[in-house]
């Protein structure tokens, strides 16, 4: 999208998290543009050509939200992944290891030498 000289703008980034790395792109729109616009102007599409961003999600700070949602200025657009776990057995797999930890160490007695 061409500016204006005296178009109002805004500033926002665009993220994805990769297991090792971040990616993260600074663009400037035009006010009243939508997460699709900041999207299309990241370069997301040419670097990542294989990920559809709209498959899992993409969000503003956490909160999920559809492609057509406006921005403001300074806002934070992710683009989700698929999880790879099930979060309730992560969840249920850490307060079995925080409850064995709480127990402490198991003794056991050493047989007497007579």
């Amino acid at each position: 999208m061409p500016l204006g000289k005296n178009h109002p703008t805004i500033d926002v980034a665009v993220c994805y998290a990769l297991p090792n790395q971040i990616w993260q792109r600074n663009v400037r729109l035009p006010r009243g543009s939508s997460i699709r616009h900041a999207l299309e102007a990241s370069g997301f599409a040419a670097d990542f050509p294989a990920v559809d961003p709209y498959t899992s999600g993409v969000g503003v700070y956490g909160k999920l939200r559809d492609p057509q949602f406006q921005l403001h200025e300074g806002d934070r657009v992710e683009i989700y992944r698929p999880l790879v776990f099930d979060p309730m057995e992560s969840r249920r797999r850490r307060a079995q290891h925080r409850a064995a930890q709480a127990k402490g160490p198991v003794r056991t007695r050493r047989p007497r030498r007579v």
